[in-house]
C-alpha cells in the first residue's frame, strides 16, 4: 500500500511543471509583438520625395526671366513639347542674349533655375557694393578659383562680391591681371545684365548706377 501512494504523488509534480513551461513562452510572443508594432525605414523616402516636388514643379510663363547658373539671366521664348520612345517630355526654351545662346531645360529637371532676384535682393546688392573689398594674401590661382565658383553658382549675393572685391577704382592696366579683368567683366555683367530685367531700365542707365556706387565714374568720364 505505501508504493502505491508514492506514484501518486509523483505524478502531481510532472503536471505542474508543464504549467510553468507553457508560462514562459507568452513573454516571447509579446516581445516579437512590440517589434512588429514599430514603424520601419520605408516611411522616410516618402517624406523626401514630398519635399522634393515643390522646387520640381515651380512653373514658369513666357517671357518670363530665369537666372541659369552657368550662363546668367535668360528670357522664357516657348514652352514645347517632344516625344523620346513612348515619354512625352514638356520643357523650356530659354534664350540668353549676352551669350547669344538658346537653352533647352526639361521641366521636371529644372532645380538648376531660379526666379530673378526681387527689388529687396537688389537693395541688398547695392548695400554689398558700397562695402569695402576683402583682400586675401591667398594665391591668385586659389582665389581665381573662388571667384569662378562664385560667378557659376548663381547666387546674385555671391556675384555682387565679386564685382565688389574685383573692382579697381582705375583705368591704369598694371594694376589689374588680364585674368582679373576677365572675371570682373564677367561678374559685372552678368550682375548689370539682371538688375535690368528687375528694374526695367535700359542697360546704360544701370551701368550708371553701378558704376556710382563702385566709384568708377572717374573711369567712364576718361574713356569718353
Amino acid at each position: 500500500m505505501p508504493k502505491k501512494k508514492k506514484t501518486k504523488k509523483f505524478k502531481k509534480i510532472r503536471k505542474i511543471k508543464k504549467v510553468k513551461s507553457t508560462n514562459k513562452i507568452k513573454p516571447s510572443v509579446k516581445v516579437s509583438d512590440k517589434k512588429n508594432s514599430i514603424p520601419g525605414a520605408d516611411e522616410k523616402p516618402e517624406i523626401k520625395k514630398i519635399k522634393k516636388q515643390p522646387t520640381e514643379k515651380r512653373i514658369y510663363n513666357l517671357k518670363d526671366f530665369v537666372v541659369y547658373p552657368k550662363h546668367g539671366v535668360g528670357k522664357i521664348t516657348a514652352i514645347e513639347k517632344a516625344k523620346i520612345g513612348e515619354i512625352d517630355i514638356q520643357f523650356y526654351k530659354i534664350l540668353v542674349e549676352k551669350e547669344k545662346l538658346t537653352l533647352t531645360v526639361p521641366i521636371n529637371q529644372q532645380s538648376k533655375l531660379r526666379p530673378i532676384a526681387s527689388i529687396n535682393q537688389i537693395n541688398k546688392c547695392i548695400s554689398i557694393l558700397k562695402t569695402k573689398p576683402k583682400i586675401k594674401r591667398t594665391m591668385w590661382s586659389r582665389r581665381a578659383q573662388e571667384y569662378d565658383q562664385k560667378i557659376n553658382s548663381g547666387k546674385i549675393y555671391e556675384l555682387a562680391e565679386v564685382v565688389k572685391d574685383l573692382n579697381k577704382n582705375t583705368d591704369i592696366i598694371a594694376d589689374q591681371s588680364y585674368s582679373e579683368r576677365q572675371l570682373f567683366e564677367k561678374a559685372y555683367e552678368r550682375l548689370k545684365s539682371e538688375f535690368e530685367a528687375v528694374l526695367k531700365v535700359s542697360s546704360e542707365d544701370v551701368k550708371k548706377k553701378m558704376d556710382k556706387v563702385l566709384g568708377r565714374l572717374n573711369i567712364a568720364e576718361n574713356a569718353e
